[in-house]
């Protein structure tokens, strides 16, 4: 355990490591966030009632989800939202991994993963995949496994087409955007599994929903839900 500690502080002296946040140096002790960004995250608490929160009445109605959470609200112009616009537009594909990591101590600690059989990271098209280097979802999903252990499914379902940003359109409008936009591709992947469909920011559950109309058609399956951030349209 000394021998870790002094490589690692090694390590640090030679490749300081910054916040993702704050671009601050970090602490040996630290990581990924400072110590006062990680405390300033506006947590959102949902794994605490993962079956009745903000972000899983979207679902109500739409599909049949079993657990929802978001790790933290996006607030436009923050720290926490700048974590997002790195991760997904700045090649820091590590921001997510590092998160990933993050959500999945403090959720497994309440027993969030309890049941969760594979992680499903929300696929994106393949030219969206080329132009970014990576899937955001797939980095976060990727934090998460080496937590909890749990297997990833990358390619069951895939994303059939390239839609238009849904930044700016209204909740009628991001439904309408991401119609028909995903299909099955080895169903017997999925057969008798409940997965946690993971995501980088949900806000109408419009993508979500898309997907969960797809997997639904699969033997037995279940559906939870866990994105790194919630932002209400409200």
């Amino acid at each position: 355990m000394t021998q870790i500690s002094f490589f690692s502080r090694v390590l640090d002296l030679i490749v300081p490591r910054a916040c993702p946040s704050c671009e601050r140096r970090l602490a040996i002790t630290e990581g990924p966030l400072c110590a006062a960004c990680n405390m300033s995250l506006p947590r959102t608490m949902h794994h605490l009632q993962p079956f009745e929160n903000e972000m899983a009445r979207l679902f109500w109605g739409r599909i049949p989800v079993e657990k929802c959470a978001a790790f933290f609200l996006y607030k436009p112009n923050s720290t926490s939202s700048y974590l997002i616009y790195k991760l997904k537009y700045f090649d820091h594909p590590e921001i997510g991994e590092q998160l990933g990591q993050l959500v999945a101590t403090e959720y497994e600690s309440e027993n969030f993963f309890d049941e969760i059989t594979a992680l499903l990271p929300v696929p994106l098209t393949y030219r969206r995949t080329i132009q970014r280097g990576y899937n955001q979802s797939i980095e976060i999903a990727r934090g998460i496994s080496s937590v909890t252990g749990l297997p990833i499914i990358t390619k069951a379902i895939r994303r059939k087409t390239f839609i238009e940003s849904q930044t700016h359109k209204d909740l009628w409008e991001r439904n309408k955007n991401v119609e028909n936009t995903f299909e099955l591709n080895d169903a017997a992947k999925l057969n008798n599994q409940h997965v946690l469909l993971i995501d980088d920011v949900i806000t109408s559950g419009a993508t979500i929903t898309a997907i969960g109309k797809e997997l639904i058609k699969v033997p037995n399956i279940k559906i939870s839900v866990l994105s790194l951030c919630f932002a209400s349209d409200k």
